[in-house]
């Protein structure tokens, strides 16, 4: 094993994940976002000062997500805030939870 090979995702904490850049795409698509989804920086807050989304944007999101991946993201689950905190967090979320294709 090489020391490149060894480092966790050498190209850092701003550099989507495959699913992340699937997931950002999906936010554009959705919402009609005017910016590039491979620039949606994963940590980026999606909510106010970040991605700027409202809770209808998310509530889009959510229903989109359940289309796609097949599991409900429901409006009163208590983690919401979390899930929904950064593009990072909403794909471990999905990662977790998706249906097997």
């Amino acid at each position: 094993m090489t020391a490149e090979s060894s480092k966790p995702s050498a190209g850092g904490a701003n550099e989507q994940s495959p699913l992340e850049n699937e997931l950002a795409v999906l936010l554009v698509e959705a919402l009609n976002l005017e910016v590039a989804a491979a620039d949606i920086a994963p940590e980026a807050p999606l909510y106010g000062e970040g991605l700027g989304l409202d809770s209808i944007d998310i509530l889009e999101v959510a229903l989109e997500v359940s289309r796609r991946y097949g599991f409900q993201l429901r409006s009163d689950d208590e983690r919401n805030q979390q899930i929904f905190s950064s593009l990072r967090s909403l794909a471990a979320h999905v990662a977790q939870n998706r249906t097997a294709p």
